[in-house]
């Protein structure tokens, strides 16, 4: 009696462990599965047209300040009494990249040899004064530029262009309440945001919303990247 009793139980439990099972499946089938790189955000800073003396040195100051790294798409013919500033974006861990030696439309884009000679230009500046090889590049202007780019590529360099504007270039005399409402506005939706901003001499509104923009992505989740 006690045997039939036992092979009873042994089945029961056999067939709960099944129903257990098979539930089990289901439930986590209904669940969408999301990896860690799905739900990653990601915000690469960008500063295009330096360096200048104040306006990227207060910038650089922040990032310092929040641990953050940028990278800086530099001028070549603007680094000429600004050494100083371009060793110490190589020294304090962020990427130079080349946006221009000239940031001249007409000269640059003249035709493939004259952008060749641009880009080789600003490299050798940057190599020169921050001991570093350049490996990203930044049309002057923006665009496509396909067969420029295939170029650039077969150089070694990778194309960085961008999905998110602060608003410094776009919004005359902004203010930097403005600035940091438009990073927030043309960032929304996306989990790889490249920011686009500009540190020429021109933006200290920019230097000055840059610690709120910081604040507010890192609030939504963001982390911070270079090139």
């Amino acid at each position: 009696m006690q045997k039939k009793f036992a092979t009873f139980a042994i089945a029961v439990l056999a067939i709960l462990l099944i129903l257990f099972a098979h539930i089990g499946a289901r439930l986590t089938a209904t669940v969408p599965a999301f990896t860690f790189a799905e739900e990653a955000r990601e915000l690469y800073l960008t500063f295009d047209d330096g360096p200048s003396t104040v306006v990227t040195n207060r910038i650089l100051d922040t990032l310092r300040e929040e641990a953050v790294k940028a990278t800086f798409f530099i001028v070549g013919e603007r680094v000429h009494g600004r050494e100083e500033t371009l060793q110490r974006i190589a020294q304090e861990g962020h990427t130079i990249g080349v946006h221009s030696n000239t940031h001249r439309y007409d000269t640059i884009y003249a035709s493939e040899q004259a952008f060749l000679e641009d880009v080789s230009a600003c490299a050798k500046i940057i190599e020169e004064t921050a001991k570093i090889k350049p490996h990203v590049y930044r049309f002057p202007g923006g665009g496509t530029h396909k067969r420029k780019a295939k170029l650039l590529e077969d150089l070694g360099y990778e194309i960085v262009p961008w999905n998110a504007v602060c608003g410094d270039e776009e919004i005359p005399n902004a203010a930097k309440e403005t600035l940091v409402n438009t990073a927030l506005k043309t960032a929304a939706g996306k989990r790889k945001v490249v920011l686009l901003c500009h540190d020429s001499a021109t933006h200290a509104p920019t230097a000055a919303a840059l610690p709120e923009i910081i604040r507010r992505f890192r609030a939504e989740g963001y982390a911070f990247k270079a090139f």
